[in-house]
């Protein structure tokens, strides 16, 4: 299935994608794409449904956050070989974890804001998780039964503030925009191999990452195993999982976001994001 939300900010719809690519209205049967909708029993209501029997949505409406009332937002940092190379720091022995804030989240096609006073804004493609089985101290084995989905993250990054500025890496990721998600939460049984899916983005049409999630570091399983043993991983929690390379801080001399640009990104099989840049 590939779950969504539309409708103005705020005031977001829960839906879902047919076969043909027609928007169903999913409000009667549940409240939202959140909470316990994201549960194994909850995705078992919905896809008992018949979409054909659930209103369609006309027009082109706006995409939201593909999952509503997100409670924590995990980031895993050089995930990427490549891109920790490209970066400068060394290949991680154990994941790197930070969070973005809530507050960041946006629909996938929704402009991005460079902050006031923000002179290194980047762009980084990333695999999403979304947690459908609460759980804590999760075996490896057993990690995969507590997804609900996946998605596509563009984890925008201000890298002046994440690594000049002192502190941690939240203070350069967290910023309002810097988080769009979406378009679909797209179920397991529909998303493929998601430790094998090609993942890309474009500024302006010019293609900087082109890679595969077969090259991750620490794989989905390994990811929602290690993050248990530190804190209790709940219904709608969601976890980006590192950029491949290509972000403007790897370039030579580096390239960052002025406003004005075009983002375009995405995922086999999980679908594509468009943001225009603009200045707060």
């Amino acid at each position: 299935m590939r779950l969504l939300r539309y409708g103005p900010a705020g005031q977001e719809k829960p839906g879902l994608l047919d076969a043909e690519g027609a928007i169903r209205d999913l409000s009667g049967q549940v409240d939202d794409i959140a909470g316990e909708t994201l549960t194994p029993e909850g995705l078992a209501q919905i896809a008992a449904l018949d979409p054909a029997s659930l209103p369609r949505v006309e027009g082109d409406p706006r995409l939201g956050p593909c999952v509503g009332r997100i409670g924590k937002f995990i980031c895993i940092g050089l995930n990427y070989a490549d891109h920790a190379a490209e970066s400068g720091m060394a290949i991680p022995t154990e994941p790197v974890v930070f969070n973005k804030w809530t507050s960041a989240i946006c629909g996938p096609n929704d402009d991005v804001e460079i902050p006031r006073g923000a002179t290194k804004t980047d762009w980084e493609v990333e695999l999403g998780i979304v947690i459908g089985k609460p759980g804590r101290y999760i075996e490896e084995a057993d990690a995969l039964s507590h997804v609900a989905g996946y998605c596509v993250v563009n984890d925008v990054s201000e890298r002046e503030w994440q690594i000049e500025r002192g502190g941690t890496w939240d203070k350069g990721k967290g910023c309002d925009t810097f988080g769009p998600t979406g378009p679909w939460l797209v179920t397991p049984d529909s998303a493929g191999d998601v430790n094998n899916l090609s993942i890309w983005l474009e500024v302006d049409g010019k293609r900087h990452q082109d890679g595969s999630t077969a090259t991750m570091i620490f794989k989905v399983p390994e990811i929602i195993a290690y993050l248990s043993r530190f804190l209790s991983l709940q219904s709608g929690d969601v976890i980006s999982t590192g950029t491949p390379p290509g972000v403007g801080l790897g370039m030579k001399p580096p390239v960052y976001l002025k406003g004005g640009e075009e983002m375009r990104l995405g995922i086999e099989n999980l679908g594509e994001q468009r943001q225009r840049v603009v200045k707060a």
